[in-house]
Order: C-alpha cells, then sequence, then structure tokens
C-alpha cells in the first residue's frame, strides 16, 4: 500500500487559508488498508474509492479579530454595504471609537496626524480624499490600537488600514448605481467592477464615478479690533455652496510565476474638481470691523499611486517579499472675492507632491513557534508650492507671492519583529524598529534642514483563560511617534484674511499663519489593556484602556510678533514643539445578537442585532493650567449605538445608528479658551435583496441635524461666537451582479 502527500491551497476573500493536508490511497492500487490506520474494512478489486469534498468557509470578522495578535477591530463587506454609503469616510465615522472630523479620522479623541491611515499596509499618500472612495472598492477595514513593527510607527492612537478588494478568483462583473439628494438637485454615482481570471493572471479593474452636492449656514458674533484698531463688533450670517465631481480608478493584477511566487500590481488614479461658493450678510453692532467678504473658489485635485510586490515562499518554513511605489498628487485652487460689487482678492494656488517607497521583509518559522521577521522601509517626499494672492490688483506680499517654497522628508526604518505562540494559552509580539527622519524646508531664505533618529520597541501580550476558550486578555507596552506634515514645515507666511493690510497689526483672533521648519517628531509611550469576551453566538463584549505619554507635542501657538513682511507686529499662528503630555481613556464595546445580549428583553431567535460602544477621555498639556487644559480637540467621551433587524417573512433588513459626542472646553493657550457644543449624528437604512445577484438600499443620514456651536474667548474680552447648521441627505443604491 503505498500513500501519498496532497496540499491543497484554500483560497478565500483574498486570505490564504491554511493548508490542508490529506492523506489518500494512492489511486489503481487496491491493497487492504494497512494496520494501525484504523478498522475499516479492505478494498475489494472492484471497489470504488469515495470522493472527498473540502470545503473552506470565509472567517468571520470575529474569527480574525480573535486571531490577531494585537488588538484590533475588523469590519468587512457587510458592515461596509450595510448603510449603502457612497464613499469611505461616512462608513468610518459609525465604527466604535473612530470618530470623522472633516475628511480626516481621529481615534481616541486624538486630533488629526495621531490616526495612522494605511492603504492594503502601507501609509496613505498626502492628500489621500476618503470622502471620494467608494465603498464598493473595499474588501475590509481594520482599525488596530497600538503599532505594529513591521507597518510605520506614526500610530499614537492607533490605525485605520483600509483593504482593498484582491483580484478575482473568477469572472466578475458588479455594477452599482447610486443617487442622492440634499440639496438643489439629485447626484449620482456609479461603480463598475470587471474581474478576470487567466490561468496564472487575475486581474481586478474597479472605476467609479461620483459627484456631489452640499450647503451650510453659519451665523457668526464677534468682538475684536477692528480695522482702525479700535474695539468693535458684528453679526454676520453665512450661506456655503459646494458642488463637484471625480472618478476613481484601482486595478490590481496578480501574476503566480510558480508554486511558489506571485507578483503583484496595484495602481490607484484619483481625480476630481471642485466648487465652494459663500455670500454673508452683517449687521455692525460697534466700530470699524473687519468682515469676510462674499466669495467663490474652484479647484482640482489628483492622486496617483502605484505597487508592485513580489513575495516568494523560499520553502516551508521562509518567505521573502519585496515591494516598490511610485506616488505623485497635485492640486490647483483659485478663488475672488467681492465687496460691494467690486473684485477684492483674487487667489492663485500650485501644489504638487511626489514621493518614492521602496520595503522588504523576510520572514522565517522557527520550531513551529516563532514566526520571525526582519525588513527595511524607505520613503522619500517632496512638496513644492507657489501661490499668489493680490489685493485689489496689487500683490498681498511682493517677497513671497509667486516664489516656490519646498519641503522634503526622508525617512529609513529598519526594524525586526517576533510573533512567539509560548503555549496553548499565551503568544506574544515583540517588536522593535528604528527610524532616522530628515526634514528640508527650503524658500526664500536658505534651506533649513532637521534629522531626528526614533527607536520604538513594541510588546504585545495575549491570553486564554483555557487553552480552548474563544475570549482574549490583551496587554501592549509601545512607543510611537507623530511626524509633522510637510505643510507644517514651509516657511510661507498667509496673511490674516479679515486683516490683509501689512502696515496694519491684525487680532488674536485672526492670526496670519507661518509653518515652522525646526518642528521635531512627537514622541508618545503607551499602555494598552484590553478584554474580549466572545458569545456563542457571535456576539462580543471588549473593555479596554490606555494611556499615553507625550513629549515634544506640537500646538499652534498664536503670539505677537515682529516679522518680515510687516512693518507693525503682527499676531501669527505657528506651530511649534509647546509641551509634554498625558492622556487615558477608557473604551467599551457590545455587539451581538439582542436574544443573546438582552435575553430578559428578546428572544433568542428575534433577528435583531444591537451595536453600541461608549468611551471616555482624560489629558493635561504640562504647560498650560487647569482646569480643561486637555488635548486639542479631545472630548470627555462619545458613543454610538447601532441597530439592524432582519425581517422573517420578507428578505428586508433594516437598521439606525446613533453617534452623540457632549460639549466641552478646551483651553488652548493661557489666554485664550475654545468651548463646542455636542454633535449627534442620525442615520438609517433599509436594504432588500431582490435575489442573489440583485440588491436594493435607501437610507437617510444626518436626520434632523443639530446646530453645533463654538466661542473662542480671550483673557482681554474678545472673542467670537459661531453656530453652523447642516442638512439631511438622502440615498438610494442599487446593486447588481452578472
Amino acid at each position: 500500500m503505498e500513500w501519498t502527500l496532497l496540499r491543497f491551497p484554500l483560497q478565500s476573500g483574498g486570505f490564504l487559508l491554511s493548508a490542508a493536508v490529506v492523506m489518500v490511497p494512492e489511486v489503481g492500487l487496491a491493497q487492504d488498508v494497512p494496520p494501525g490506520l484504523g478498522d475499516a474494512p479492505a478494498r475489494t478489486s472492484g471497489s470504488r474509492l469515495d470522493r472527498v469534498e473540502i470545503l473552506s468557509r470565509q472567517p468571520s470578522d470575529d474569527d480574525l479579530r480573535r486571531r490577531a495578535k494585537v488588538a484590533k477591530q475588523l469590519y468587512g463587506r457587510e458592515e461596509i454595504d450595510k448603510y449603502g454609503d457612497t464613499n469611505v469616510a461616512d462608513v468610518l465615522k459609525r465604527l466604535p471609537g473612530v470618530n470623522m472630523q472633516g475628511n480626516t479620522p481621529r481615534m481616541r479623541g486624538l486630533g488629526a496626524g495621531y490616526t495612522l491611515l494605511l492603504i492594503n499596509g502601507d501609509p496613505a499618500p498626502p492628500g489621500f480624499a476618503l470622502d471620494q472612495l467608494s465603498p464598493s472598492q473595499i474588501e475590509r477595514i481594520e482599525v488596530a490600537k497600538s503599532p505594529t513593527a513591521d507597518q510605520s510607527a506614526q500610530a499614537v492612537a492607533g490605525s485605520i488600514n483600509i483593504i482593498m478588494k484582491d483580484a478575482p478568483r473568477r469572472t466578475q462583473r458588479d455594477l452599482r448605481l447610486g443617487m442622492r439628494y440634499a440639496i438643489d438637485r439629485p447626484t449620482v454615482s456609479g461603480n463598475f467592477t470587471f474581474g478576470e481570471k487567466w490561468d496564472a493572471l487575475a486581474l481586478s479593474l474597479p472605476l467609479s464615478v461620483f459627484e456631489w452636492r452640499g450647503a451650510d449656514g453659519s451665523v457668526t458674533h464677534s468682538s475684536q479690533p477692528g480695522t482702525d484698531g479700535l474695539p468693535s463688533s458684528y453679526q454676520q450670517q453665512g450661506d456655503r455652496y459646494y458642488f463637484g465631481h471625480g472618478f476613481n480608478l484601482g486595478p490590481r493584477l496578480n501574476w503566480k510565476l510558480s508554486d511558489d511566487a506571485t507578483l503583484t500590481w496595484q495602481s490607484f488614479l484619483q481625480k476630481g474638481i471642485w466648487n465652494n461658493r459663500s455670500t454673508y450678510s452683517q449687521q455692525i453692532l460697534s466700530g470699524q470691523p473687519a468682515m469676510d467678504d462674499d466669495g467663490s473658489n474652484q479647484g482640482t485635485w489628483e492622486n496617483v499611486r502605484s505597487n508592485l510586490s513580489w513575495t516568494n515562499h523560499l520553502d516551508a518554513a521562509q518567505r521573502l517579499e519585496l515591494k516598490a511605489g511610485l506616488q505623485a498628487s497635485k492640486g490647483t485652487s483659485g478663488g475672488e472675492t467681492v465687496r460691494l460689487a467690486q473684485p477684492q482678492r483674487r487667489t492663485a494656488t500650485d501644489n504638487s507632491q511626489r514621493g518614492m517607497t521602496q520595503a522588504g521583509n523576510y520572514t522565517r518559522l522557527v520550531d513551529d513557534a516563532h514566526s520571525l521577521s526582519i525588513g527595511w522601509d524607505l520613503e522619500w517626499r517632496q512638496r513644492d508650492e507657489t501661490r499668489e494672492v493680490t489685493e485689489r490688483g496689487i500683490a498681498q506680499l511682493p517677497d513671497f507671492d509667486g516664489q516656490s517654497f519646498s519641503a522634503r522628508v526622508e525617512r529609513q526604518a529598519l526594524y525586526v519583529q517576533d510573533e512567539w505562540e509560548i503555549n496553548t494559552q499565551w503568544s506574544t509580539y515583540l517588536g522593535l524598529r528604528g527610524e532616522r527622519i530628515a526634514t528640508q524646508s527650503l524658500g526664500v531664505d536658505a534651506a533649513l534642514r532637521n534629522t531626528s533618529t526614533v527607536l520604538t520597541p513594541m510588546w504585545h501580550l495575549n491570553y486564554k483563560p483555557t487553552a480552548s476558550s474563544r475570549d482574549r486578555v490583551r496587554a501592549s507596552v509601545t512607543r510611537s511617534y507623530k511626524a509633522p506634515e510637510l505643510t507644517s514645515l514651509l516657511g510661507r507666511p498667509t496673511l490674516s484674511s479679515l486683516y490683509p493690510d501689512t502696515n496694519r497689526s491684525n487680532s488674536e483672533l485672526s492670526p496670519d499663519r507661518v509653518g515652522n521648519p525646526a518642528l521635531l517628531p512627537e514622541l508618545a509611550t503607551g499602555l494598552d489593556l484590553a478584554y474580549e469576551k466572545y458569545l456563542v453566538g457571535g456576539g462580543l463584549i471588549s473593555v479596554a484602556v490606555f494611556y499615553r505619554q507625550i513629549d515634544d507635542l506640537v500646538r499652534s501657538v498664536t503670539s505677537l510678533q515682529n516679522v518680515a513682511w510687516s512693518p507693525v507686529p503682527r499676531w501669527v499662528s505657528q506651530p511649534t514643539n509647546f509641551s509634554k503630555a498625558r492622556t487615558r481613556g477608557l473604551e467599551l464595546e457590545v455587539k451581538g445578537r439582542a436574544g443573546e445580549l438582552l435575553p430578559e428583553l428578546f428572544d433568542a431567535k428575534t433577528t435583531l442585532n444591537v451595536r453600541a460602544a461608549l468611551s471616555f477621555y482624560q489629558s493635561q498639556v504640562d504647560a498650560l493650567p487647569g482646569p480643561d487644559n486637555r488635548l486639542d480637540g479631545q472630548q470627555p467621551w462619545s458613543g454610538t449605538l447601532g441597530l439592524d433587524y432582519r425581517m422573517p417573512s420578507i428578505p428586508v433588513t433594516w437598521g439606525a445608528s446613533l453617534a452623540f459626542t457632549p460639549g466641552y472646553t478646551t483651553r488652548q493657550t493661557e489666554t485664550q479658551t475654545l468651548d463646542q457644543s455636542r454633535v449627534r449624528t442620525l442615520d438609517v437604512f433599509a436594504q432588500w435583496v431582490v435575489n442573489p445577484k440583485l440588491s436594493v438600499r435607501i437610507g437617510a443620514n444626518n436626520i434632523a441635524p443639530v446646530e453645533t456651536q463654538s466661542l473662542t474667548a480671550l483673557s482681554s474680552g474678545y472673542g467670537s461666537r459661531s453656530a453652523s447648521s447642516t442638512r439631511s441627505n438622502f440615498n438610494l443604491g442599487v446593486e447588481m451582479k452578472f
């Protein structure tokens, strides 16, 4: 009797499952089963070998979350498609622990830049527009609370990894059509995905086209020095109307060179046109106030990125991966303000950014317990910017207008990590990443250079109460950092729009702005602890606490300065390594069937799913006195609640999602505070699955919007209060599979 070892690599949803190892008798050899292999009767010469089928099931989001070596949340196609969103920004705003401010995701209440945005595990290109990315192009979203060595350590608050769809294993023709209404007229969007496989080649070609249209309003009451330097006050009502259109293209090609080697090429092109128009009505209460003028702005943006990766499984225990990428982005904008029916200010801006990346990783399995990896990560980026501003045809800053300003970042990183299965209950992850960051800013003066070295050790520990337990206790001690944005390094000044006359001073509430080429990275030491309980019916209860100590905190500081562009002192806002800070928090998450979570209220068979999250945050900035000396933009708490119900008799699912953030006060400097009001967002949806190839979704976002208010107050008595209002929008979507 001879036996053959067969390996069946099973792939599902882009994830390589563990190879199935099956022992089967060699076909054509009619012999008895050898002793020791069981009590099966001997086969006769006329007997037939039964067909054996091996079926693979794609792991659920909770399965992948439970198996992860670090604490993370995973959201697959079901969650992404649920509300029929037309852009990823709307998807992210409903995820537990994630807040969207404009187009920027924020975690743990921390501001922009503390959350690392990744595309397929690589940092997203600068200027990447989340609100213009179609959810139909995404396979899943991973939200990690701590950094890992093989990815950038720029994740003080955590990271959001958007995994794009892989090339298909079979022919794919998917079409999605959408219509959205907010104001004026409906807007339309379309997404078509072409997928094909030819032997060793697999191609995916998703194309998205979209447009948007909306409006919002504001009322501002301000008290500050007027154009004559004397006290003044006014009330101003503004209305903003915005619209635009664009497209995304994201081809991906997989080429299986051999049984061990694969070559993957993926690119992304994002391009669009935008327009804004603002009108104001003013009421002067006292003095000679400086107020906004009616205006219009328009511009274009373009992001291009292309990545090539080669993976070779050298043998059963070794793997080598090499990656290289090119990226480029550019944008243009122009605008004009009008005062008393006469053109007042004209602006024209042109910026471009180029970058190259190269990375490699070698992984080796040692004693079936250690997965050792060593790798490198190289990056080069440069931003070039020119801007011209004229007031009634006269250059606003003759020494700066039309001049090219540049900022450059060069980054080299080496890392090593070990994923160690200690025993059936304990596993750990050890990582060490060292990075050298060199920045350079070039303008009308000599080039300014700065070099920093960051060493970031990372340790993650996982524990299962029993060998067969699904629950997890996770702990992490990590080092991370936040590098300054290229725009923050540019030494070009931008004049206050309310006080453009450089022969006079301006106001602390409306300062000029300038970058700081000498900025250093912020460094953070973090501690995380979490308990995850996985329920029998697929639910989850999670409790997590975290702590971060941040050194070299960057904050924009407004001060009265003698400047090169004015003969009189001007108020200037400039980013500065300001202080040290500490932040801590508690994060609660619950999701699952209502009958399992609340058995006293719901029957176990009720098809109602519940998702809820509640987070509490505290922080202190050492250089500022209390109270309210919190980190900029960090709310004291926030909560989300989501429900969806699948009707038992018809294939219709409906649901709702509520997000709430309370009002709070932030002390920004010793003389300035900022009060922000509550924020509430309510979304609803309904989905009808007509058949496996056709589904229809309807939804409404931002139902019954609430007015948000902010108050900036100075110790001098001056201040500005603004109230903003937004609109609800409604959407209809149809998905067809051919």
